[in-house]
Order: C-alpha cells, then sequence, then structure tokens
C-alpha cells in the first residue's frame, strides 16, 4: 500500500489536494467517526447526525467509483474513540508508506494529526484546501504593513482579484457596499409569502445515523424530529438552486429581519454544506451573480449574499489562522460570567432569546443576526466568559466548524479580541429587537425600560455595558454616540440601572 489519504468529516469534497495523483491500486481512504468529536463540546444531537450522515454517503459515493474505504463506524465494537488511536490502528493494520491529507480546519486537529504521526514515524502530507478562495498565503499577502484587517477591504480585493460583480476595474453599479439598501424590517404585516425551503428527508442511511444518536448521545441537547438538512453533493445543489430560485430576491432587504415562528426566512441554510465541502463557494457565488445577470435578483441582495461568501467567510478563516491557538483564550473585556443555562434550554421570559434559543435546539440552527443581535449580544451584554459563548455555538449549530465559528464568535459577537475582528462591541438596547422583529409584542418586558419590573433585561445590561466600560469605549470613535447618551442619565438612574443589572447576573447565575 503506497498512500492513506485521510479524510474528515468537514473535507467531502471530491475535486480536493487529497485526490491529486491518487491511484485505487495502491491507495486507499481512512475515515472515522470518533466519540471525542461529539463529546469535546455539548454537541447538538443534528450537528452530529448531519456531520457522520454526510460521511457515510461520502464514503458510500467512494466504495461505488472503486475506492477502497477504510471506514470506522461510530457503533463498530473495537471504535478507539479518538482520531489519534484509530490512526494508529489503521497504519499498524495497512502499512501504507505515506499519510496524505487536506489542511485540517482546526487547529487542534491539525496538531493531534501531526503528533500521531511523528509518534508513528511515517510521513504525514498536508495540502493545501483548494476550497477556499484565499490561500494562507494569499491572506498574509493582504496582512502585510496593516495595523487593522478590516473585511471591507478585504472583500474589494477579493472581487477585483476574481472579477466577482466587476466591470473592468469598478464595481458593477458603482459601489462595493449596498448596505444602505438592505437591512429592512417586516413591519406590523410580517414576511411577504415565500416558498419554504426544499426539505431534504432522511433516506435509509441518514435514518439509521439518526437511532444511532438517539441512543449513544441521549442526553445531548436538542430534537431530530424534524432533521431535513441535506447530507450530499446532490443536495446541496438542489438546496443551492432551490435558494437562487426563491429567496434570494429577497435576501438583501430582509437578511437581518426576525419573525415569530420563521427560522428560515430568506436566508440560504447553505453554509453547513459549504462547511462539509459538499458545495464549493464558487459555484455559489456564480449562480447569484448569474441571477443578477439574468435579472432574477436585484444587485443589492446578490452583492449582499455574496459579500458574506467571498468577503466574510474567507476573511474570518484567515483571522483564525493567522491567530490560533492564543485567540481562543482572548478575554478583551475581562468578563467573567457563567453562561446561562437557558442557552441550553430556552426557557425564559425574555421571548426574543426563548425564540432564538428554542429554534436552535429545534432545528441547529438560527440566521446571523438572531446570532448576533439575539444570542450574542445578551450573553455580550451580562459579561459571559468568551471562551463558554465560543463552545456553545460550536455545540449547538449544524454549520459550526471552529475556524469559522471562532471568529464569528468571540472577535465579532463578544468583542473578546479587543477589536481585532470588529473595530467595536456590537452592542444595543431591546429596542433594536423590536425594530427588527415582532418578538416584544409577546414579551412581558418593555424595551424602552431599563429599570423597574417590566424593564427589558437587553435595556437594563445595555446600559450598564456602557457604564463599565466607558473608558475604554470613550477611545472609539464608532462608539462616541452610544457614550454620549450615557450624560442623559442622572445619577440615581444610573445607580438604579447598576442594580437591576446585578440582580439579573445574581438571578442567571443561580439559574
Amino acid at each position: 500500500m503506497r498512500h492513506l489519504i485521510l479524510v474528515l468529516g468537514d473535507q467531502l469534497d471530491l475535486h480536493s489536494a487529497a485526490w491529486d495523483g491518487f491511484d485505487p491500486q495502491v491507495d486507499r481512504v481512512w475515515m472515522a467517526e470518533v466519540a471525542e468529536e461529539s463529546t469535546k463540546v455539548w454537541v447538538h444531537k443534528a450537528r452530529i447526525v448531519t456531520f457522520l450522515a454526510a460521511m457515510r454517503h461520502f464514503a458510500a459515493k467512494l466504495r461505488a467509483k472503486g475506492v477502497q474505504v477504510d471506514y470506522r463506524k461510530l457503533d463498530d465494537a473495537d471504535n478507539q474513540g479518538s482520531f489519534a488511536a484509530e490512526l494508529e490502528a489503521a497504519v499498524a493494520r495497512l502499512k501504507p508508506n505515506k499519510l496524505i491529507m487536506v489542511e485540517a480546519g482546526e487547529w487542534q486537529v491539525r496538531e493531534d494529526f501531526r503528533s500521531a504521526a511523528k509518534g508513528l514515524q511515517i510521513e504525514l502530507v498536508e495540502r493545501e484546501d483548494r476550497h477556499f478562495l484565499a490561500s494562507h498565503a494569499d491572506f498574509a499577502k493582504h496582512a502585510q504593513g496593516r495595523k487593522q484587517l478590516r473585511m471591507e477591504f478585504f472583500y474589494r480585493e477579493m472581487r477585483a482579484r476574481h472579477q466577482v460583480l466587476m466591470d473592468g476595474a469598478k464595481p458593477v453599479g458603482g459601489e462595493w457596499n449596498f448596505d444602505s439598501e438592505n437591512r429592512k424590517s417586516f413591519g406590523k404585516e410580517g414576511p411577504p409569502l415565500k416558498p419554504a425551503p426544499r426539505r431534504f428527508l432522511p433516506d435509509a442511511i441518514t435514518q439509521e445515523v439518526i437511532e444511532l444518536v438517539e441512543r449513544r448521545f441521549a442526553n445531548h441537547p436538542g430534537s431530530l424530529a424534524e432533521f431535513d438538512w441535506p447530507v450530499t453533493a446532490e443536495d446541496a445543489q438542489v438546496a443551492l438552486a432551490d435558494f437562487i430560485d426563491h429567496r434570494l430576491a429577497n435576501f438583501g432587504d430582509y437578511q437581518d429581519a426576525m419573525w415569530t415562528q420563521e427560522p428560515w426566512l430568506f436566508h440560504s441554510r447553505l453554509s453547513a454544506v459549504m462547511n462539509l465541502k459538499l458545495l464549493d463557494p464558487r459555484q455559489v457565488i456564480a449562480a447569484a451573480e448569474t441571477a443578477y445577470q439574468k435579472g432574477r435578483a436585484p444587485l443589492a441582495a446578490v452583492e449582499g449574499f455574496i459579500r458574506q461568501i467571498l468577503g466574510w467567510r474567507e476573511y474570518v478563516r484567515g483571522i483564525y489562522w493567522r491567530h490560533m491557538p492564543q485567540y481562543v483564550d482572548m478575554n478583551a473585556l475581562g468578563c467573567d460570567q457563567p453562561l446561562p443555562k437557558l442557552y441550553w434550554t430556552g426557557e425564559t421570559d425574555m421571548n426574543c432569546l426563548h425564540e432564538a434559543v428554542g429554534q436552535t435546539l429545534k432545528h441547529g440552527y438560527a440566521h446571523h443576526i438572531q446570532r448576533l443581535m439575539v444570542t450574542g449580544l445578551f450573553s455580550l451584554l451580562l459579561g459571559v466568559r468568551p471562551r463558554e459563548v465560543h463552545e456553545w455555538y460550536l455545540a449547538v449549530y449544524v454549520d459550526a466548524i471552529e475556524w469559522v465559528e471562532l471568529p464569528n464568535t468571540l472577535g465579532m459577537s463578544q468583542h473578546g479580541d479587543g477589536g481585532i475582528m470588529a473595530s467595536k462591541p456590537y452592542i444595543a438596547s431591546g429596542k433594536y429587537i423590536q425594530r427588527m422583529s415582532n418578538y416584544c409584542a409577546g414579551c412581558r418586558f418593555d424595551p424602552a425600560q431599563s429599570t423597574g419590573p417590566r424593564a427589558c433585561p437587553f435595556t437594563t445590561l445595555y446600559w450598564d455595558f456602557l457604564m463599565q466600560h466607558e473608558p475604554r469605549l470613550r477611545l472609539n470613535q464608532r462608539m462616541s454616540m452610544q457614550v454620549k447618551n450615557l450624560t442623559r442619565l442622572k445619577d440615581p438612574e444610573k445607580e438604579a440601572i447598576r442594580a437591576q443589572a446585578k440582580k439579573l447576573r445574581e438571578d442567571l447565575s443561580a439559574g
């Protein structure tokens, strides 16, 4: 045996560099389902099923192509439970001359495989992940000589380099960014009529995984009753077409809007299949651009969607690898509160959190504003330790893989990195949630009140956050207006807010 090709659960790409020079006569593929990956954080059942079902379908496709796959299932009697132990057993059994893999998407996983290969005294060849449009070298070149790395400038470079929505050297429409035309609320009438997203009901392979997870991880959070995520490359293509045909045109207008019992709205549901590498981001970008060119979606919607993939997704990966491993422990604001139990139950009188967490536990999904400006905003204002928030996001969302989840959570949402990712903390009072959703209409709290029995906890904690961090925030030009608003509060009001915020923290810490 010549090469053992190592394929991880987020590397399900038939066109990756792992297959360069592959010879089925002398090479074999290794894949392993290990309990370690489902227990290092308290993982949502839907996330476990998504990974394992996608892996089993991918292995079946390889075998259909005549590829030998050494596949270890989670419930195999002799499963060792970790990548390192399983790899050691495979190398002893198969005796390959060399190990080949695409670079891992998580720092610790990369280190684990390097350490295992070194211990086994076998060469490990790590190949560049061609799934991404910017390599590590590309990002390093962009970062060279810059004191701050802002996504907008990186995004413009990516647009120009890959000639996406470009008219020669200029952006189509004369602007790089159409945010001013996007991000509307639904108003009292609610979301416009739209077809529900295409569902992908479990086939025999996925159903077998569901039954396994229900047995093996019965005490893990989340439900599998409505599991319908795409887990094959073919289903991913159908999901892409469904989004382009039915929701892209309205995506820009309503990408930040929220509505009770409406988890999907005009979002794509494509991040999971992209992060598993079942869907190439180039295809997604091209499909969206073609929709604009054919007059099927407005420029503002298409640009806003493409920016999330060509800009934001590539940018956070660059930040992750530039700052790991120390990034995960950053806590610039000195937060020390525990994550409230409501994040695992959804049981709270705050209707916005009840909706966002409840939806997360039901589907393993929440869109970016529910994550940033509901669950993330509350933990930031409350002062939760950023690493605990990160571990929750990594656990509960089907699309969560550390390279993309950690910078978005610790950097963008919690400002734990002190400004590496975002130039300011993303904070707001309950009035923001009232403006962008109907959540407040079904809530006993009033977002206009900061103290008293009906005070919205978001609003109370918002003013308390500004007071706590005023010296730091005053130095930030983008925060000047919010900090200036503190002068409207008299000393007795400030003391009452501090007292109410203190009581909130004590109550939530006590469960």
